[in-house]
């Protein structure tokens, strides 16, 4: 049960860091992010010594594991000017987690992208979507159907987003 647990854990991990690329008119800066899921629920069972090795496994691909609380993960994310002027989601998943995001579109103030992992811990499909009220906020989902560490998964997030600070502080922006 534990190894299945972490591993989804892990991908709902991943759509934290997903959304907040999408805007092109959205405002640089530090942006919050919150992810909700019935898997996040999950996380208050999982044991320290295993949520230590999670959080590991986020390390190794590049991710600090965001506060999981109360079935949300929220997360700080910096959003350069550059990142904010994009039309398309850079290439956060091929460099942080062998996925790699493709089929961008923008309609309006909607955004949407499919995602393909391919790597030995984590391979599938999954799609994404934006939808920004304003410039500071948006509001967005995730669904993703594949195998993790050798466990099937489906799951579905759902993500918002808001704007926080145009000073990013200590968070730094992804590379």
């Amino acid at each position: 049960m534990r190894k299945p647990l972490l591993a989804l854990v892990f991908v709902a991990s991943l759509s934290v860091s997903t959304a907040y690329s999408a805007e092109n008119d959205m405002h640089p800066g530090l942006w919050e992010i919150t992810t909700t899921s019935d898997l996040l629920k999950l996380a208050s069972q999982i044991p320290p010594d295993q949520m230590q090795i999670l959080m590991n496994l986020a390390k190794q691909h590049g991710m600090d594991m965001p506060q999981i609380q109360n079935g949300a993960a929220t997360s700080n994310v910096c959003v350069t000017q550059k990142m904010a002027d994009q039309k398309i989601p850079p290439g956060f998943y091929q460099n942080k987690s062998g996925c790699m995001a493709q089929n961008a579109t923008h309609v309006g103030n909607k955004y949407t992208w499919d995602f393909v992992c391919a790597n030995p811990k984590l391979k599938g499909n999954g799609t994404a979507e934006a939808v920004f009220t304003n410039p500071d906020s948006f509001t967005g989902r995730t669904e993703f159907d594949g195998v993790a560490q050798g466990a099937p998964i489906k799951e579905h997030a759902d993500i918002s987003g808001r704007w926080a600070s145009a000073d990013c502080g200590a968070v730094k922006p992804p590379q």
